[in-house]
């Protein structure tokens, strides 16, 4: 069966449509299991990342047909996110995914987070079994694919992540840190990127809140920062002049009533907020709010693009390894397609020799004379060889057959101006 892929990304799809198409751990399980349970699906891989979700699948087409009705029925999506959806099959599929792995598909040109996550999203499939032969082929070699790019392009220079472009959009609106005080609500990569920008740039003060109150101490502690569990966030907004927030929370952290209540506290401040979390932790309505300056990871595409330029020429170099490295993934394939008819045609060829053999040594122990016999088998396991293709060759004469004549032809290296 081909590949397929199904899914919405940042290309396709705006964050609000986005944030109702996302797997995380349990779920991304459940998910699994309930896709490799479809009919016509052998083998699936689900990423889910801030800017997409894609699912990969060896599948037939009549399975793809089920896993999108799967998925919109499972996500309880609307016209807009249903519409959103797209699909790529076979080569198409294949060079995709190499582009993912590379960051070529990123909103991030080159960014090296996202084959981080591949790989983790390819080890989730391995330990709950959705993945065989197919996918695991072809998820090595795509990593195999990223690693070249890495090595023998610039595609990785210079670049320009999600958390900085973050800080240097606050840095513009600010003017200067020092004076100033910073939120982060998340402990995670990402987070981590935002402080040590945060730092580099003289921030004032850094609060970082976070479910578990460790991980939030051991962020914070790296930047003399000050670390708070989430329950303790609405007491501490009104302190933050920069809110930055990334987590994994299905539901807003960050009500539009604890905004509001903060604001009154700051008495007009400005708060400059950044929202990297897919789906949203701060509630999309505080962008209504008087004195808040609301920005999603979307709104972050502009300050990536221009920063990036740098490493556009790098990509078509990247982009012309992709083309080689997809046609040479698809001969690899295709041998290993023929390669049981190989194996057949072989053990075919074997069976037949040993019954011509069997017949000779018959023949010698009676005595049958060692030319007789030698001539015996030489023109016995010649007919048996040619019996079957013989056959067919008449049934294509009669049948006007001429391409499994001409087929015929070059497999047996048959010179054409021998024809009569």
């Amino acid at each position: 069966m081909p590949l397929h892929i199904l899914g919405l990304n940042h290309n396709t799809a705006p964050v609000e449509i986005r944030e109702q198409v996302v797997f995380s751990g349990d779920e991304t399980d459940r998910a699994l299991a309930a896709i490799a349970a479809l009919d016509g699906v052998l083998e699936v891989v689900l990423l889910s990342t801030c800017n997409r979700t894609e699912i990969y699948v060896d599948a037939s087409d009549a399975g793809l047909h089920e896993l999108q009705q799967w998925l919109c029925e499972d996500q309880a999506l609307d016209d807009a996110a249903s519409a959103a959806l797209f699909t790529l099959d076979k080569e198409d599929a294949i060079r995709h995914l190499f582009r993912v792995a590379c960051g070529l598909d990123s909103m991030v040109l080159g960014e090296p987070q996202i084959l981080g996550q591949l790989k983790d999203a390819f080890r989730q499939s391995e330990q709950q079994g959705t993945t065989r032969k197919k996918l695991n082929r072809l998820f090595q070699h795509t990593f195999s694919v990223a690693k070249k790019v890495r090595t023998d392009t610039e595609i990785g220079a210079n670049p320009v992540s999600v958390a900085y472009a973050a800080v240097n959009l606050a840095d513009q609106f600010f003017a200067g840190f020092a004076k100033h005080t910073a939120l982060l609500i998340g402990a995670g990569v990402t987070m981590e990127l935002v402080a040590k920008h945060l730092d580099r740039k003289g921030i004032g003060r850094l609060f970082v809140a976070n479910r578990d109150l460790g991980r939030a101490q051991n962020l914070a502690t790296q930047f003399d920062g000050y670390a708070l569990p989430l329950s303790e966030l609405e007491g501490t907004l009104p302190e933050a002049d920069i809110l930055i927030s990334s987590t994994a929370s299905s539901e807003p952290v960050v009500t539009l009533a604890q905004m509001s209540a903060a604001i009154k506290v700051r008495r007009r401040k400005p708060v400059f907020a950044v929202d990297i979390a897919v789906p949203r932790d701060l509630d999309p309505e505080i962008t209504h709010l008087d004195d808040v300056y609301l920005y999603t990871i979307d709104d972050l595409d502009k300050v990536i693009v221009a920063g990036q330029n740098s490493r556009e020429a790098a990509a078509i170099d990247a982009n012309r390894i992709l083309d080689d490295e997809t046609q040479r993934y698809l001969s690899i394939e295709r041998s290993k397609e023929v390669a049981p008819i190989i194996t057949a045609l072989r053990d075919h060829g074997d069976e037949l020799r040993d019954q011509v053999l069997a017949q000779a040594r018959r023949r010698l122990a009676k005595g049958s004379d060692t030319e007789e016999v030698l001539e015996y088998v030489t023109s016995s396991l010649l007919k048996k060889l040619l019996h079957q293709p013989s056959v067919r060759l008449r049934e294509a004469g009669e049948q006007s057959d001429q391409e499994f004549i001409d087929a015929i032809r070059e497999l047996f290296g048959l010179d054409k101006g021998n024809d009569s």
